[in-house]
């Protein structure tokens, strides 16, 4: 009788990684937004222009100058980067709660993929969405407008940065969350005010003192002065300094959601 092997049924045969259930993972969450793209893609973008057009209205003809451009110019990259986090947070977290809601969360916990993996898998479809948004609002700005960027990498850099930093958040919400209430409560309470109290639509100059400082304890506001220099070529804080708060933000976002992934933390009985 021919001896069969003892393999270890936990062993990884297929090298380090994983790469054809990483493609997977991220081949679904990418699609998974794409198939519904008038709700994910199409009414961001609806939204982003009537906040253009409602704020250009009420207060652009009576708002002098910011920072040296014309109100409606200062506004737009925020409203950039604000519907882009927004858009990141909820691709990552919407699919990791429903997912647990609808008990086939098993699907993706089954399959041989890694922690890392599962945290790349789930941020390629966060940080493509919010990708996908920035693109069309900076071509929709163009074309309605005539704005353009004045350092197109630097604005495409910090809205990568934007949308993996909100995708790492939208994981450790829906690693939390068990039901859509609780999903609903971080949006509002966390996420909203983020992205509002962020300069989206002042400069943090106008800050009285004590919310001056700690508007710059806030990563948001990095990456929104980020895409505004980007945009426009003007901002609050150094480009330089951003960056590096923005990258280490969601290095550590980032590792805590891996951190959980590996845990199971609220995945596995």
């Amino acid at each position: 009788m021919t001896d069969i092997p003892n393999i270890d049924r936990g062993e990884r045969r297929f090298g380090r990684v994983n790469w054809m259930g990483l493609y997977t993972l991220c081949r679904r969450e990418i699609r998974r937004f794409a198939n519904v793209w008038t709700q994910t893609l199409l009414a961001p973008l609806v939204t982003a222009g009537l906040f253009l057009v409602i704020f250009t209205i009420a207060i652009g003809p009576r708002r002098g100058d910011v920072m040296g451009v014309p109100f409606t110019s200062f506004i737009a990259p925020g409203i950039l980067m604000m519907t882009v986090i927004q858009n990141a947070f909820a691709n990552t977290s919407s699919s990791i709660v429903i997912s647990k809601v609808q008990g086939n969360i098993v699907d993706t916990l089954m399959p041989p993929l890694a922690p890392f993996e599962l945290v790349i898998g789930y941020l390629a479809g966060g940080v493509a969405r919010g990708l996908f948004v920035a693109v069309a609002i900076t071509l929709g700005l163009f074309v309605t407008t005539g704005l353009a960027p004045q350092h197109p990498f630097v604005l495409l850099v910090f809205a990568t940065l934007g949308a993996a930093f909100l995708s790492a958040l939208g994981m450790l919400a829906g690693l939390w969350a068990n039901k859509f209430d609780q999903m609903a409560a971080i949006t509002n309470f966390l996420v909203t005010p983020l992205a509002f109290l962020s300069g989206t639509f002042y400069s943090v100059e106008a800050l009285p003192p004590g919310l001056y400082e700690i508007t710059h304890f806030n990563p948001v506001f990095y990456l929104i002065d980020g895409a505004r220099y980007g945009m426009l070529g003007v901002s609050d804080a150094a480009p330089g300094f951003g960056f590096i708060v923005a990258v280490g933000a969601t290095a550590i976002v980032l590792l805590a959601a891996w951190s959980l992934f590996r845990t199971g933390w609220r995945l596995k009985a």
